[in-house]
């Protein structure tokens, strides 16, 4: 059995599990590329026009390896903590590629739960299940795989550098250095270290949530706000880059609701989609980088 599992969306925080869980099955894992200009133009192309960068890179993933496996893993991510819910893309993920592109393998697209660990298991088994029948291996696949991503540090916290800058928003687009054209190595370059959101302690962002009027409905809306709110008062860093997916409605909130909190304290927003060019990015990164050593 050769199980899909396409590089894309939040692939890039829960990798250890999904390989371990089904390789401990018995399958021949197929993963599509990193990301890359070849990839991006698939996804334009499946893809509905009115889809954020993440969801139409995810297309061109899946299309890269839809014909090399037999089983194909579109994880509807629904939750990660209890009262939260993710991005609603991925609430008709599955939906929305096999509408779009037609012809694909058998897929696995039930509703993931991970708010507990007996949740998650719900899941687990029913896919396990398309691989083997044997329930104890499953059983011992997941215990596995949960060791396997608990065991796995992700995240950025660069020391030794003399201004450091926070990085938020979603996590994918912080991590495909494809989609965001490596702002991290760019902020290297010019002498800025950067911070991301796992390096910040739960309680300080849960803290920083009770300040606002509701609760966040959605996880990636409490990340961002708690964690650059939380930093910009902690006076642990000089600045904060928020990378936006163009026509990203959560973002669309979150960035005003984070102006809001902390007024004039250095925040740089970038926008990316489907265009490749850098020459724009870099200079709104040089100019502010330039603000932040002159302050």
């Amino acid at each position: 059995m050769r199980v899909g599992i396409p590089k894309g969306l939040l692939y890039y925080k829960y990798h250890p599990f999904f390989n371990k869980f089904f390789t401990e099955l018995g399958a021949e894992i197929i993963t599509s590329s990193h990301t890359n200009k070849g990839i991006l133009d698939e996804g334009v192309k499946y893809c509905v026009d009115e889809a954020c960068l993440p969801v139409k890179v995810f297309h061109g993933h899946v299309a890269s390896i839809r014909d090399k496996c037999d089983l194909l893993v579109i994880p509807r991510i629904m939750r990660l903590r209890k009262s939260e819910f993710i991005c609603p893309k991925f609430c008709g993920l599955p939906e929305m590629v096999k509408n779009s592109m037609g012809s694909l393998p058998e897929v696995i697209g039930e509703p993931i739960y991970a708010t507990s660990e007996k949740e998650l298991y719900v899941w687990a088994r029913s896919a396990g299940e398309r691989v083997v029948r044997d329930r104890n291996k499953i059983i011992t696949a997941f215990k596995k795989a949960m060791e396997e991503q608990k065991s796995f540090k992700s995240g950025i916290n660069d020391v030794d550098y003399n201004i450091k800058v926070a990085i938020t928003g979603h996590p994918y687009n912080i991590y495909d250095n494809f989609v965001n054209m490596d702002v991290v190595k760019k902020l290297h370059k010019l002498g800025v270290g950067a911070v991301t959101e796992e390096y910040v302690d739960e309680k300080n962002i849960d803290e920083q949530i009770k300040e606002l009027f509701k609760r966040p409905f959605w996880t990636f809306a409490r990340n961002s706000y708690g964690f650059t709110t939380y930093l910009s008062q902690d006076n642990s860093i000089d600045g904060i880059v928020y990378i936006s997916s163009f026509a990203c409605g959560i973002d669309s909130i979150v960035i005003e609701l984070i102006k809001d909190r902390i007024g004039n304290f250095p925040l740089l927003i970038l926008k990316i989609d489907e265009h490749t060019g850098e020459a724009g990015l870099d200079t709104r990164i040089e100019a502010f980088v330039d603000m932040l050593e002159r302050r």
